[in-house]
């Protein structure tokens, strides 16, 4: 089966899944991607700025998506349980060990102000898409 037929088969199992990456390079890619096969990465966050004008990229509670690999091959689905808007500020220890990635708030808030601030340092104001998500499908099981 090539990637087409995979990913045409998950639009008919999963009609109106979006397709997306967890990061921006091949190696963070392949953890993250563990992490949430694994069931120990159950959230993400993105900038609000990222999705302004683009009300169709939001995360839509009760949708399905794909989360791909590297190579935009699906690695697994996902089903969104919250959308939260938030400030970076409000962001909770809950929220920040959801993503599953840091061992307590203060490692996330340092981790995502690299990734999104400005010389290490995020605005506490900056508003954030926070959602929380189930794992569906592992597929690289199938």
């Amino acid at each position: 089966m090539t990637t087409d037929d995979n990913m045409e088969d998950l639009q008919v199992t999963y009609p109106g899944a979006g397709t997306f990456r967890l990061a921006e390079t091949e190696g963070r890619v392949a953890h993250l991607n563990k992490l949430v096969t694994a069931g120990k990465k159950t959230a993400t966050c993105l900038p609000w700025a990222e999705f302004e004008g683009d009300a169709d990229s939001l995360p839509q509670v009760g949708r399905c998506d794909i989360i791909a690999n590297w190579d935009g091959t699906p690695a697994a689905v996902v089903r969104t349980v919250s959308v939260d808007k938030v400030k970076f500020r409000r962001v909770t220890p809950a929220m920040a060990l959801a993503e599953g990635e840091d061992a307590d708030l203060d490692a996330w808030r340092k981790r995502t102000a690299k990734a999104f601030g400005k010389n290490g340092t995020l605005d506490p104001d900056t508003l954030l898409v926070f959602e929380t998500f189930e794992l569906v499908e592992d597929l690289g099981e199938r």
